[in-house]
């Protein structure tokens, strides 16, 4: 498949330069000549995205100019979800740019995919009489993502520089309003290098609010002392001011307890999620706390609002559809 690739053959050095004061620093000419247009005027709302359950469109929305913290244990699905929270605000016509440590272009995308059909569309999977229609999903999604997504391809550890310098580009010269960064833990040297985590939020929160851009970090939690236990915005990894300087925090929990029930053959509620997102932190918008329910969708990788459903993604508002 055919994607956006952000060219590493940038000086990056221009971009992580741009910091400085001169920047910052205005003509107050500029700043009433805005006050004087918007006399007599109604204020302007600024367009907002969602996510893409239709249930959370009241409680949570995502705003330009903030940071939202997505945490949680290895393995219990948080960059899975980031990345239909992704494909849906490409269906929304926003912007958005993934750089991920873990996991190569072509893997995020074909989950994208698989989650955008609502199908399985492995491509090593696929039998011959479907090559075709997997073939036209692909070239779908493909100009979905034309000029509105973007990768920057390393894998591995990277410096905050680096990563500032590319979130600063992405904002500046592409225009990206949607910056994924997978994961913080990547960015920083040591688990235990705090004041390094701490600069490196801050910088994201400061290269937000300058392009009026949403950015995206993953970040990993503590493992309690049972699996099954709900965590907390006390249980993310690393320096306590991480919460205390973005904008939003939503953790991804797996609900492990229904997963041994139904090992062991115990009688399940149908209302039982699979996984709930938690919103712990909210500091704009309705300022709502609490969990959303979500049911894993195994056939598409989706998480849905209701048991036995998935997302029609290809439209927006994304309605659900019964699987027979």
């Amino acid at each position: 498949m055919h994607y956006n690739l952000i060219p590493d053959d940038i000086n990056w050095e221009a971009y992580r330069r741009e910091t400085e004061a001169a920047a910052h620093v205005r003509p107050a000419a500029a700043f009433l000549a805005s006050l004087i247009e918007s006399i007599g005027q109604p204020a302007k709302k600024k367009p907002v995205a969602y996510l893409p359950w239709f249930k959370t469109h009241k409680l949570i929305q995502l705003r330009g100019g903030e940071v939202s913290l997505w945490a949680g244990v290895n393995g219990h699905g948080k960059s899975m979800v980031l990345g239909e929270v992704i494909t849906s605000l490409l269906v929304q016509s926003w912007k958005s740019a993934i750089a991920s440590f873990e996991m190569k272009p072509e893997a995020s995308l074909n989950r994208m995919v698989q989650q955008f059909a609502g199908l399985d569309t492995d491509p090593e999977d696929v039998p011959k009489e479907l090559v075709e229609v997997t073939r036209d999903v692909y070239e779908q999604f493909q100009a979905l993502c034309d000029d509105r997504l973007w990768f920057y391809d390393q894998q591995g550890t990277v410096d905050v520089d680096r990563i500032v310098s590319v979130t600063r580009y992405c904002f500046k010269e592409l225009g990206i309003k949607h910056m994924v960064i997978d994961s913080l833990m990547k960015c920083v040297k040591n688990d235990d290098d705090y004041n390094g985590q701490k600069v490196l939020v801050d910088e994201l929160c400061a290269l937000a609010r300058d392009y009026d851009a949403h950015v995206h970090l993953v970040h990993h939690m503590r493992k309690g002392d049972k699996e099954t236990s709900e965590p907390d915005k006390s249980d993310v990894k690393g320096a306590g001011s991480i919460v205390d300087q973005v904008d939003n925090l939503f953790i991804v929990w797996r609900n492990k307890q229904k997963e041994f029930d139904a090992e062991r053959g115990k009688l399940i509620q149908p209302d039982t999620a699979d996984t709930l997102l938690l919103c712990r932190k909210q500091r704009n918008g309705t300022g709502w706390e609490g969990a959303i329910k979500l049911f894993f969708d195994r056939v598409s990788k989706q998480y849905t609002a209701t048991p036995g459903a998935f997302l029609d993604m290809a439209a927006w508002p994304h309605t659900e559809i019964t699987r027979g």
